[in-house]
């Protein structure tokens, strides 16, 4: 209770992570603290500045009046340069979060707050760290002094002039002082799909997607509601069970496989499964069985990785771009249960844009059309200034999208780019393929004892090579073609990563449909690899263009 009118009262994100042993712990320390006192705290860093902590800061800020802490960093569940600049564990790296020491002191009479911080170098090792903290004593170390802003952010909180900028949808003009209802450019949006059953919705293959399903609702059918112990056939879980209680039912339905983005460019088949299916989100409402749209998938607020964004043109999964963080897609239509089709854009988003953008003198314009304004967006989210600038606007709340320029040449120029790149993106499997050098040279021993070569899917970014098995190797990758990143892989270390062989976590999986096999994708795969190097250097190609642009 005490955290719930205070912690939680204060914040803005999202409320039940408040609830962890550590907070609870310095919720009962902090009301039993006296007038006069200290609490000593080692904790997870991100209280330091994660999203998730923003109503602890403000809280904590005014109740003590000093706040001492030294940053140990170690947080191993960042990717990319981040992680390397977490360097290793205070603890031997035997722990994944990042680890900081707090004194939080109360002073009768004093009034304010006074926060005092310093933090281990970037990249330094475990022993390192363990030296730094014994090297000198705390009333001798070198502090820096923080000033915490409005939003409760501590490091790094962001650029003011971000809330001047268009909202994209609601949850980002949730907190701006100059939003009013219905002033966004997206009316709807939602996360990805949460199937809580991977292994069993998915597939490369749909006929092995179709067994796997038959198999697990036979299950589903013959487990009893009042059943005291739930039948091992399924990957249940608390929905599920839910489910199974009302006695809810499901024929099998071939027509509901369908092609799904799980990873960027990777969009194996699914199960569009009502019952099966955790939270499907309002992929109902986006991409209804026969109708085509289209979709900016962005990842959500306290992403672990950089700022990804990346469009689809059919259902994408909650963790699409990454395997650890959610991700948020708004789209160009939504759909009701008739299937009658209406603008995602709001007319405010029209309205404004018009305005904003007037033609030439002399000139007569060229009508701004809600799908332009989508393909703009889809430019600005791209733009390497626009990302470099607001870093941490991101990582707190939904993007908000600037008006570059003035005159509608440079929304077209925009607009342009943006539907060059979504073209790109969406259609990666039907863009010409790159001139890869294709070398085999047979495995002579596995052909021998009647195998199919082993399977490497690695690739040498320097050498501009992948290794696709024991027998064959592209060459001839362009640099540019790795640059193209995103999350904590390139494009075509996401299409590497997802095609290898895996052992089935499921062991019913394991036991019984344990049929993926790369030798039977390979060709396939090889042709999608050349495509997606299209895709990547033609990405990087207006990327670089955009970073340029009007402003």
């Amino acid at each position: 209770a005490r955290i719930k009118q205070t912690y939680i009262a204060e914040s803005t994100a999202q409320k039940t992570k408040l609830y962890d042993m550590y907070a609870r712990f310095f919720r009962w320390a902090s009301d039993r603290l006296a007038a006069d006192g200290v609490i000593a705290f080692v904790n997870n860093s991100s209280f330091i500045d994660s999203r998730t902590f923003d109503g602890f800061r403000k809280v904590v800020a005014k109740e003590f009046n000093e706040i001492w802490i030294v940053d140990l960093k170690g947080n191993a569940r960042t990717t990319g340069e981040r992680r390397k600049q977490e360097g290793g564990n205070v603890f031997d790296d035997q722990i994944r979060v990042g680890v900081a020491v707090w004194f939080c002191v109360k002073k009768k009479g004093a009034h304010g707050c006074r926060i005092s911080y310093e933090a281990v170098r970037d990249y330094a090792k475990s022993d390192e760290k363990r030296e730094f903290l014994v090297a000198k004593r705390l009333s001798d170390r070198q502090y820096e002094s923080l000033r915490p802003d409005a939003q409760g952010n501590w490091l790094g909180g962001g650029v003011e002039d971000f809330e001047q900028l268009l909202p994209l949808a609601n949850k980002a003009a949730k907190t701006a002082t100059s939003s009013k209802d219905g002033q966004v450019l997206f009316k709807l949006y939602s996360l990805g799909i949460s199937t809580n059953r991977d292994e069993w919705l998915y597939d490369s293959d749909d006929k092995a997607l179709g067994d796997k399903v038959e198999f697990l609702l036979s299950g589903f059918e013959a487990q009893s509601p009042t059943a005291a112990e739930f039948s091992q056939r399924v990957k249940w879980s608390e929905t599920l069970k839910r489910r199974s209680a009302r006695s809810d039912r499901e024929a099998f339905s071939a027509g509901r496989i369908v092609r799904a983005a799980y990873r960027p460019f990777f969009s194996p088949f699914l199960y569009q499964s009502p019952l099966l299916i955790d939270r499907p989100g309002l992929s109902s409402q986006f991409f209804p069985a026969g109708e085509s749209n289209a979709a900016i998938c962005f990842s959500d607020v306290g992403a672990r990785t950089s700022f990804v964004v990346l469009a689809v043109g059919g259902i994408a999964d909650l963790h699409f771009g990454s395997a650890i963080d959610a991700y948020q897609q708004v789209t160009l239509y939504r759909f009701d249960a008739a299937r009658n089709r209406a603008d995602n854009l709001s007319d405010w988003a029209l309205a404004t844009f018009r305005k904003h953008f007037q033609p030439g003198r002399g000139k007569k314009a060229k009508a701004i059309t809600k799908e332009a304004i989508f393909h703009y967006v889809y430019a600005v989210l791209h733009d390497p200034r626009y990302r470099e600038k607001y870093a941490q606007n991101l990582k707190r709340e939904f993007p908000r999208i600037p008006l570059y320029g003035e005159s509608d040449s440079s929304f077209w120029q925009w607009a342009g780019w943006g539907a060059e790149l979504m073209a790109l993106h969406i259609g990666y499997e039907s863009v010409a393929p790159f001139a890869l050098k294709r070398v085999d040279v047979p495995d002579e021993k596995v052909r021998a004892a009647g195998q199919s070569p082993k399977p490497v899917l690695k690739a040498d970014s320097e050498a501009g090579r992948i290794v696709i098995d024991s027998e064959t190797t592209l060459n001839g990758v362009p640099a540019s073609a790795w640059h193209y990143v995103l999350g904590n892989r390139s494009a075509l270390g996401w299409v590497l990563d997802q095609h290898k062989e895996r052992k089935p976590k499921d062991p019913t999986i394991r036991e019984k449909f344990d049929t993926y096999r790369f030798a039977d994708h390979k060709e396939r795969v090889i042709d999608l690899l050349a495509r997606v190097t299209t895709v990547s250097v033609e990405t990087m190609r207006i990327v670089e263009s955009i970073r340029s642009g009007p402003r």
